[in-house]
């Protein structure tokens, strides 16, 4: 694998980590704050992490589609 598209997946794979911790704040703070619901904002952070999820195994298959 080039090492652009390496770069690129430690990048979406950081990002990806980063959504994920972010996630699971927004409902740890959601719980401790008494909601009874899913927070809007975690939605929009799953719906995210998808894109991002997603966004790296095209870059896979870019990568591979290249050796």
């Amino acid at each position: 694998m080039r090492d652009v598209y390496a770069d690129v997946l430690s990048r979406l794979e950081s990002i990806h980590e980063s959504l994920l911790d972010l996630s699971i704040e927004t409902l740890q703070d959601a719980v401790e704050a008494g909601s009874g619901v899913r927070p809007t904002s975690d939605k929009k952070l799953a719906q995210a992490t998808r894109a991002i999820e997603k966004a790296i195994e095209a870059v896979k298959a870019a990568a591979a589609s290249e050796d």
